[in-house]
């Protein structure tokens, strides 16, 4: 890999993960509580798992320059990825049959507070 792409590269890991702080940063705020960060399974990866009450938010998380860039990003492969993983953690709780599944998008936008959209796309379930 040129030196200029693994650069690239490190630099959007970083914008990554100031990212993911961001976000779980304004959740937190809201009255959620974040179960896990970045959580990996076979199926794919989760940014934040966020729980307030009976509600598990599986969040995806997007920095982009404007909100309808950071929505667009969620194609539809990635909304099947987040759910199978979604589904995986889900089956893993000992009460996963009180709980109710939401798919959010976190947007971490220039120079703005992050914006959160519930429902950003329904699950097949």
């Amino acid at each position: 890999m040129p030196a200029d792409a693994a650069h690239r590269r490190r630099r959007a890991h970083g914008r990554g993960h100031r990212g993911e702080w961001l976000a779980a940063l304004a959740l937190s705020i809201k009255g959620y509580r974040i179960l896990a960060r970045r959580f990996r399974t076979k199926l794919g990866e989760i940014d934040l798992i966020a729980r307030r009450g009976d509600v598990i938010a599986i969040v995806e998380v997007k920095a982009r320059p404007t909100l309808t860039q950071a929505m667009d990003a969620v194609t539809p492969m990635a909304q099947r990825r987040i759910e199978a993983a979604g589904d995986l953690w889900l089956s893993r709780q000992p009460d996963h049959g009180r709980l109710s599944i939401r798919y959010d998008l976190v947007a971490v936008l220039p120079r703005r507070w992050p914006v959160h959209v519930e429902n950003i796309f329904q699950g097949g379930r």
